[in-house]
């Protein structure tokens, strides 16, 4: 089993930063593929972004490509996602998930098996 635990979220201006860290524990995440999703409120939960486990290739979508940067550090077995530029829209809870390496960048919910319980991430205009 996988114990995900994300953190870094809070309130920030429009234009400013964050960045988000998910702690893995209870196996080493090292061989998994990790990713980041979101959902607001009345909203279906959202890809945000992946990476795969040897930390290249990862993948974004579009509305953050540019201003998020996701990354990982397998020997804290961590992920991280730096956002930068942000905006009233990126308001969410954001999840952190993991899976098995399966060769792909998986960027549907259904795909992961281990969930964080989220982090809140407010933008203000």
């Amino acid at each position: 089993q996988v114990q995900l635990v994300e953190s870094g979220g809070g309130l920030v201006q429009a234009g400013g930063s964050l960045r988000l860290s998910c702690a893995a524990s209870g196996r080493t995440v090292s061989r998994y593929n990790m990713g980041w999703f979101r959902q607001a409120p009345g909203k279906e939960r959202e890809f945000v972004a992946a990476i795969s486990w040897i930390g290249a290739p990862t993948s974004y979508v579009d509305s953050v490509k540019g201003r998020f940067t996701c990354s990982r550090d397998n020997a804290k077995n961590t992920l991280y996602l730096q956002m930068n530029s942000l905006k009233p829209e990126d308001t969410a809870v954001y999840y952190c998930a993991a899976v098995v390496n399966a060769g792909v960048l998986f960027t549907t919910a259904a795909s992961y098996n281990y969930w964080g319980q989220g982090t809140q991430v407010t933008v203000s205009s």
